[in-house]
């Protein structure tokens, strides 16, 4: 161990957990946080803080970004453990993710995701990933979380149930989800790697109240089955819970909590793959200038651990600085209002290139030199270019609500294939994976919310790796001899074709009208989208799409709509794209006329649209 005395930055001992917490090292105070509310248009944003709520606030800001130690907080479980069934913990499961809210003071979300829930879900992942590896050694598990208030808080619940069930913890403190499944493959025993299994504290670009966990393996993110399976057995786990319980669980735990700067070895290796693509120049960005927006999120280390080293010019980067309070705007590259603060910046400071992170840097987006958008479909246009330069032919796997300009991009203009699967990053990134098993190449999986992943990268969906993507295009075009800033960028999506108007209303599913007659929303959704498919099949103006994977997906009046149920809401998004407006109203009344007898259906969205003819 004594290689690895350099990288571990501090032993923390559960043991040792009654001791007084240290000073936190952002010592923020209830006045500094009335500065540092997230304000929108005169009120607090993601449903409002009162000020009644501050000093329940600043408790979290101190405790949640404490970095010194592993804290017992015995007060808050001296009480009863409430009783919990599976149906409460299986309400936690978010697709492959778990979320819920942590933070309490938001009026109609009582908190679900306490400290004990917590140890139980992390003492379960444990349990599964024993049986999954048939493991007869201690496992080491890796945790990191981005900049939520709650993150310190429950790093140390989870911390307490994976030591508690006899095994090996290290800390990384703030940290992005892809450098957590970073830390299942890295070789370097000087940073403890690798580590046998990873979890991310996040809950994405959600409200400051919610919180959630990602888990990985070396063979990538957990799936929907295996998310229910672990919260069915901390269910089982918590049953057994009592305060005395978990008090003497605490102090009887003596397994060493080691806490690691992995984030240093994760950087390192995005510096080095743009060096690589420019041939091994030590500075392949000097000269440029590019500018960062993280969101107050965990993706603020781009600007100073990535782009200067590799020599570019990162003033007028915002930001940076973790806030989980996201006092400046949603960090969620799909966000209006995030995106137009990006694109300022770059105009503002006559920048090359903007990039901009979700919370947890597992999404991104650019923005080019004249303040045009790489998001949504033109971030697919534009990787599809860089991909299909490097792998000629290959399959390019989106979701379901890509445009049809997207498709004749990449299949007539650059050569490849277009796969349009369905909606989630876990079923794009896993429909690109079984394309490969069965003999069909496909090296990039992304969906239109920025989540992007490649072969070459272990299939993880890494927005930092997809801005390197990006920056090696600059650097080696500059090798090369080629000016021009981002143009080189802008120049790769040329040619794809996109809509006038694009828009998305989501029609709510009334759970408890009386139309459902007791079933589900799925079936009822169902129901709908069988109706509408039948109506269509009657209209000879209409052309459904040949290959569909999810919803009903319909071309007509020079556009498109895609009627289909969500993955975990009772909501069916409807999204249309046509040439004009007065063509996607046409469209819209086509599906108000097919579902208007589902009485249990709120179309209040898309009545309001196709009267706005």
């Amino acid at each position: 161990m004594a290689a690895a005395s350099g990288k571990i930055i501090q032993n923390v001992f559960i043991a040792k957990c009654n001791q007084e917490n240290r000073q936190t090292q952002y010592p923020y105070s209830a006045p500094h946080m009335r500065k540092k509310l997230p304000f929108h248009g005169g009120k607090s944003a993601w449903n409002g803080i009162s000020s009644m709520r501050l000093v329940n606030l600043s408790k979290y800001r101190r405790s949640s970004l404490n970095r010194g130690i592993v804290r017992c907080n015995a007060a808050s479980t001296a009480t009863a453990v409430p009783a919990l069934d599976k149906a409460d913990f299986l309400k936690l499961q978010n697709g492959s993710d778990i979320r819920g809210v942590a933070v309490a003071g938001v009026e109609g979300e009582p908190v679900n995701l306490t400290e004990p829930v917590t140890e139980a879900i992390a003492a379960a992942f444990v349990a599964w990933l024993g049986d999954k590896k048939k493991a007869d050694k201690h496992l080491r598990i890796s945790i990191g979380h981005d900049s939520r208030i709650s993150a310190q808080m429950l790093q140390d619940a989870v911390s307490r149930g994976i030591a508690s069930a006899g095994y090996d913890v290290v800390q990384y403190g703030l940290a992005s989800t892809p450098a957590m499944f970073n830390s299942t493959l890295t070789e370097d025993d000087s940073y403890l790697c690798p580590v046998d299994g990873s979890i991310m504290i996040t809950a994405s670009h959600l409200p400051y109240n919610r919180n959630g966990f990602k888990f990985f393996t070396n063979a990538g993110g957990l799936g929907k089955p295996d998310i229910k399976d672990i919260l069915e057995r901390a269910a089982d786990i918590y049953k057994n819970f009592t305060a005395e319980g978990l008090s003497e669980s605490r102090i009887k735990a003596f397994t060493s909590v080691k806490r690691v700067d992995y984030m240093t070895v994760y950087t390192s290796d995005l510096v080095k793959a743009v060096r690589r693509a420019a041939g091994n120049i030590e500075k392949p960005l000097e000269g440029f200038h590019i500018v960062v927006d993280a969101g107050n999120g965990a993706g603020g280390f781009f600007a100073a651990k990535v782009l200067e080293p590799l020599g570019a010019v990162t003033s007028g980067s915002q930001f940076l600085e973790p806030d989980g309070l996201f006092p400046n705007h949603i960090p969620n590259p799909e966000d209006k209002a995030a995106m137009k603060a990006i694109t300022q910046a770059v105009l503002d400071n006559k920048a090359d290139l903007g990039i901009i992170f979700d919370t947890d840097v597992d999404r991104s987006a650019a923005v080019d030199f004249s303040g045009r958008e790489f998001n949504r479909n033109r971030l697919i246009a534009l990787m599809s270019a860089i991909i299909l330069e490097e792998h000629p032919g290959t399959t390019i796997v989106t979701d379901s609500v890509t445009s049809d300009g997207l498709t004749t991009f990449i299949e007539k203009k650059l050569g490849g294939k277009h796969h349009r699967f369905k909606r989630g990053y876990k079923n794009v990134i896993d429909e690109a994976i079984r394309l490969n098993s069965i003999g069909e190449e496909s090296h990039l999986a992304i969906e239109t919310s920025g989540h992007g992943a490649l072969k070459e990268n272990h299939w993880l969906d890494d927005g930092a790796y997809l801005m390197v993507k990006l920056l090696n295009k600059l650097a080696s075009a500059r090798a090369s001899g080629l000016g021009g800033g981002s143009k080189v960028l802008t120049d790769l999506v040329e040619g794809l074709e996109e809509p006038a108007v694009a828009v998305e209303l989501r029609l709510k599913i009334n759970q408890t009208h009386a139309d459902l007659k007791g079933g589900s929303f799925q079936d009822y959704g169902e129901a709908v989208l069988k109706h509408l498919e039948n109506s269509i099949d009657a209209d000879p103006k209409l052309r459904k799409a040949p290959v569909n994977y999810e919803g009903v997906r319909v071309s007509g009046f020079g556009g498109w709509f895609l009627l289909r149920l969500s993955l975990h809401d009772p909501v069916l998004p409807l999204n249309i794209e046509a040439p004009s407006h007065d063509d996607a109203v046409k469209l819209g009344l086509l599906v108000s006329a097919a579902v208007k007898e589902f009485a249990a259906l709120d179309t209040s969205a898309l009545d309001k649209f196709v009267q706005s003819a």
